[in-house]
């Protein structure tokens, strides 16, 4: 492959504009006057691949003439998607590689290419291409196995890096104040709150507050304070939510004042509470499509619920019930009515709220549980709130 020439600066901001709109719209120059060369002509040319390849295979082009003949493509070929997918990570930066790599595996079908090592070796891993590679695991061939593996482990470790300092923090937070004792040791006294709570103590001529009640944290080694329980659906919409869940299952997991138990569901029940100590071994157990039995799996959950006012129950589903209704309600409403702090999200991703029925979230808001999508980075805070029993932060929106 040829290295691009370096673009022509264009020099008035008008000349800049049509270069824009040129990239934008594509096709020739028609329209805008404006001839690609160099560096843009090449990145034309990877977006031409994919998108105008794909209209022109439906007998439209980017301009929407009917008729119009494909000019690109990336075909069935892996040596071609391979050279594609160089070209992309060259010219685009990795946020927008991740994107047109999801679009070539929807628009085109290329699903089928990533059964071949040397594919998987060449993609930008991300957490859509783990829900494809999930779905995909019963297809994959021997040769194929250990390298969607390790596909799968880098986008698990980049989750874990980027969240499970900030979980564990605020968590931990939440859990020592959920704990507050009176009678605190010295090295658990809580001086912060010691002090708010002896205001009217203060001494003047001493510049002094005078500690007559103390406030401290019980030890978390102690017991184990709180138990979570994440109800995970399984179905193929929900891939991303999957994949969060279990990298956040396994930080929960981690704390000793937690007791963390990963249920995933969709017309069966999966407890995969064992295997939270490797995330990659719980989204390999996971089956990514198929209908969706919420009753039934929340039946689960209740059935292990010991202590209800310590206990927080996360579902995380699109609510797409399959199983009966009526008695889904009943079994939230039992559930808090008990004490449990009930959680209902549907979705943990960046994306925000896939589709969803929106008749089940109002029921669910009417016994008190709002229904909310939730990104990765606000579930934390979302868990701490629940923990310490405060109104959820819902997102705006």
């Amino acid at each position: 492959m040829t290295t691009p020439q370096p673009t022509v600066t264009l020099g008035t901001p008008e000349q800049e504009r049509l270069r824009r709109w040129r990239l934008v719209l594509g096709g020739d120059s028609d329209g805008t006057g404006c001839t690609l060369t160099g560096r843009d002509a090449a990145m034309d040319g990877a977006l031409a691949a994919l998108y105008r390849g794909a209209e022109a295979a439906a007998g439209t082009s980017a301009g929407g003439r009917s008729g119009a003949t494909r000019t690109a493509g990336l075909g069935g070929s892996a040596p071609q998607v391979a050279r594609w997918l160089g070209d992309i990570r060259e010219y685009f930066p990795t946020s927008v590689v991740q994107v047109m790599q999801q679009d070539a595996i929807t628009r085109l079908g290329l699903e089928r290419l990533l059964l071949e090592p040397e594919m998987l070796e060449a993609v930008e891993p991300d957490v859509h291409l783990v829900g494809t590679l999930l779905s995909l695991r019963h297809a994959l061939p021997e040769t194929t196995r250990e390298t969607a593996r390790a596909v799968v482990g880098k986008v698990v470790a980049d989750l874990e890096r980027r969240l499970a300092d900030r979980t564990r923090a605020t968590l931990g937070g939440a859990l020592d104040r959920s704990a507050k004792v009176n009678r605190p040791r010295h090295q658990d006294i809580d001086w912060g709150r010691t002090i708010r709570a002896n205001l009217t103590n203060y001494l003047p001529e001493y510049r002094t507050v005078v500690p007559e009640r103390l406030v401290g944290y019980a030890r978390a080694q102690r017991a184990v304070k709180k138990e979570v329980i994440l109800c995970v659906d399984q179905s193929g919409s929900m891939a991303p939510s999957v994949v969060h869940s279990a990298v956040f299952g396994a930080v929960l997991a981690s704390m000793k004042s937690l007791s963390t138990r990963l249920v995933v569901f969709d017309t069966s029940v999966v407890d995969l509470t064992e295997q939270l100590t490797d995330p990659v071994d719980v989204l390999f157990a996971t089956q990514l499509g198929g209908g969706t039995d919420i009753n039934r799996a929340l039946a689960y959950c209740q059935s292990r619920i010991t202590r209800p006012a310590d206990t927080v129950v996360v579902l995380i589903s699109d609510l797409y019930e399959g199983g009966i209704r009526d008695e889904m309600l009943k079994r939230v409403a039992a559930m808090k009515a008990s004490g449990v702090q009930f959680v209902a999200l549907l979705a943990l991703s960046d994306e925000g709220a896939p589709a969803y029925d929106h008749a089940h979230a109002a029921a669910l808001a009417a016994l008190g549980a709002p229904a909310f999508a939730c990104t990765p980075d606000a579930f934390p805070e979302i868990m701490a709130a629940a923990i310490e029993r405060r109104p959820l932060p819902i997102p705006e929106g």
